[in-house]
């Protein structure tokens, strides 16, 4: 004869189901640094930036890992419409902000000065993903795991002429050459890493901007090292946020401390080199008149 036993089933109190429980304890999931977060809320709280039908505020994204955006915006165009993306750019508040301003204040005065008409797109290559720096699987995230960055393949003009980075960079005519100049020594004035053709394999077809916090001390990258057009040896008054940039570096990881995020702008008198590549004509700047300048000094802000 068989004898069958009854399943038994016991009742245990939430104090002695946490006891039993806190030896094996599921890991913590990573957090991402509070800085972020603030950056992101503070942004907003200034209305930094204005939400359209172009620039909408999306839901968090939450990882993987410590990737992601409390408050991310899906832009489909900026300055109120008249910039198109070619593909819905996923970002932070301040990323959007300050692609704004930098297109009211470098690219549209340059094609104007170059070509006699404005940009009408922004051809991207990438915006949040979350990812290693350069693509690396081993490398520390880039910033583009926070919507804090933009690659840029190119642009296209009001009468639909291209503009590609990879093949004009270097083999453009001289007046797309020198708009691509412009444009990259006036990114440098705007975002704390800049890396173009040039500073290192992984940028030959595109060039980065974003606002990484480089340290405590704010430094800036900008690569290849922007000259002036006119005189490629010269002494320009240059609006930074931090201290000088630098070139001794082509990267961030992307984890600076909190209170760099708010520091305030400030200005500095530096000698720029220039790059190995023919002369190129000096830029006739439609909103001043003058003919030599090609960069011209911005208030900081």
């Amino acid at each position: 004869m068989v004898r069958r036993v009854s399943p038994l089933f016991v009742v245990l109190s939430p104090a002695l189901l946490a006891a039993a429980l806190s030896g094996c304890s599921l890991p913590a999931k990573p957090q991402r640094p509070a800085w972020r977060t603030q950056a992101e809320n503070a942004c907003l709280a200034e209305r930094r930036v204005q939400p359209s039908a172009y620039v909408q505020i999306a839901n968090e994204m939450d990882g993987p890992g410590i990737c992601g955006l409390t408050r991310p915006f899906k832009v489909t165009a900026l300055q109120g419409g008249a910039v198109a993306f070619n593909a819905k750019a996923t970002l932070n508040c301040s990323m959007v902000a300050e692609l704004d301003q930098w297109l009211a204040d470098v690219v549209q005065p340059a094609a104007l000065a170059r070509f006699g008409q404005n940009v009408a797109q922004i051809n991207s290559m990438g915006s949040y993903a979350c990812r290693g720096m350069n693509n690396q699987s081993n490398a520390p995230l880039s910033e583009h795991s926070f919507g804090n960055a933009l690659d840029i393949g190119g642009f296209v003009l009001a009468d639909g002429r291209p503009i590609s980075i990879v093949r004009d960079w270097t083999h453009g005519d001289l007046e797309t050459r020198a708009f691509l100049m412009d444009v990259h020594g006036g990114s440098c004035q705007h975002f704390s890493t800049v890396l173009a053709p040039g500073s290192n394999p992984f940028h030959y077809n595109h060039i980065h901007v974003d606002l990484a916090l480089h340290g405590r001390g704010g430094k800036h990258i900008c690569k290849p090292v922007p000259h002036e057009i006119a005189a490629p040896t010269v002494s320009l008054l240059l609006a930074t946020k931090g201290p000088a940039p630098v070139d001794d570096d082509d990267s961030d990881t992307g984890e600076a401390p909190p209170r760099a995020a708010f520091e305030g702008a400030g200005a500095r008198e530096t000698t720029l080199g220039a790059y190995d590549a023919p002369p190129l004509p000096p830029r006739r700047d439609v909103y001043n008149g003058d003919p030599t300048s090609s960069v011209s000094a911005r208030s900081s802000r």
